[in-house]
């Protein structure tokens, strides 16, 4: 049995958000959900064919209502993260991966 640690800096906030995910080494997005976010990092459910593994460097894209992108003057909220886990316990179960990722 594996005993994980909990090493998150900073509290986490639950909020389901659709976010893409750039991965340079396949040059694509992989299309998910957020689980949950904080200051550090995000938690994210990702299907299972996101070829991800830990120290991998993605582009998190967080999409804004219309509203927010003319406020912000754009329509995505971007940040670039290192995976530092990679959770396949719901593969049978919804056929994703979940994925921690730490912001750079």
């Amino acid at each position: 049995m594996e005993t994980l640690v909990e090493q998150r800096m900073a509290g986490r906030t639950d909020i389901c958000w659709p976010v893409s995910v750039w991965l340079p080494t396949a040059g694509r997005f992989f299309n998910g959900r957020s689980a949950n976010i904080s200051k550090t990092g995000v938690f994210v459910s990702l299907p299972i064919t996101t070829p991800l593994r830990p120290g991998s460097i993605v582009e998190l894209n967080f999409p804004r209502t219309t509203t927010l992108a003319r406020e912000k003057g754009q329509f995505a909220r971007i940040r670039t993260g290192r995976v530092v886990r990679v959770d396949r316990g719901n593969i049978l179960k919804d056929s994703s991966i979940g994925v921690g990722i730490v912001f750079e």
